[in-house]
């Protein structure tokens, strides 16, 4: 799969985040990367940031947080097309549930490990 190809399942993913939760969203990039960091080669997704529950007053004119979703490896880990985009939705859903304070352990019991 192409860059551009896989720019636009992530695109795809966003779009189906249902809108309540989009407008909810604040401060935040998504970033599409080729490799994850070299500690960590496997990684799908990377979320850098505060969340939305532990922001206080003083965050107005921070930097954006930032979802990175990580290309090579999620291609790697995919066996075909249709897997890649199933993927790329699990880990854009699993990224920004991070931005919104919900931690692994509570995203695994829902699924969304």
């Amino acid at each position: 799969m192409s860059r551009e190809e896989f720019e636009d399942a992530v695109a795809d993913a966003l779009d189906g985040v249902p809108p309540e939760l989009s407008r909810l969203m604040d401060n935040v990039v998504i970033l599409v990367e080729d490799d994850a960091p070299e500690d960590d080669p496997e990684l799908l997704g990377l979320y850098e940031g505060t969340p939305l529950t532990e922001r206080g007053d003083g965050w107005a004119g921070s930097l954006p947080d930032r979802i990175t979703i990580f290309r090579n490896p999620t291609l790697e880990m995919c066996d075909s097309r249709d897997e890649v985009v199933e993927e790329v939705q699990v880990t854009v859903v699993h990224e920004i549930a991070h931005h919104f304070g919900i931690d692994d352990d509570r995203l695994h019991e829902l699924g969304w490990g």
